[in-house]
């Protein structure tokens, strides 16, 4: 990690934790808001269980704006977000977390990769 990297923290659900820290999830699906619009390339997210002081740090390697969710998951592949669930299962959960006022935020996928 460089010296001119950000580290952005954010909170992450037990169960898709476990998949970034197994790096089986290379796609994490956020809603554009303000403190993450300037997110880049290069970038670490440290992800944390809310909570607990369990973390596990990733590097960003590109960042791609959707008008939606729909067309997120068809543009980048649901298994790429969650490799255990359907395209259908992971719009419903991911429309549990984000109503649609945040959706029309625009959507995030954010590419990331284990660390070395």
């Amino acid at each position: 990690m460089s010296s001119s990297s950000r580290v952005r923290e954010l909170n992450l659900y037990r169960q898709y934790f476990d998949l970034v820290a197994a790096g089986a999830k290379t796609i994490e699906v956020r809603v554009k808001y303000p403190h993450l619009a300037d997110l880049a390339a290069g970038d670490v997210i440290r992800f944390r269980i809310k909570g607990t002081d369990e973390t596990c740090e990733v590097e960003v390697k590109r960042v791609t704006e959707y008008p939606d969710f729909e067309a997120l998951l068809d543009g980048e592949g649901a298994f790429t977000v969650n490799p255990t669930a359907t395209r259908d299962e992971q719009l419903a959960n991911i429309r549990v977390i984000y109503p649609p006022e945040k959706e029309a935020l625009g959507a995030l996928a954010i590419e990331i990769g284990l660390p070395g």
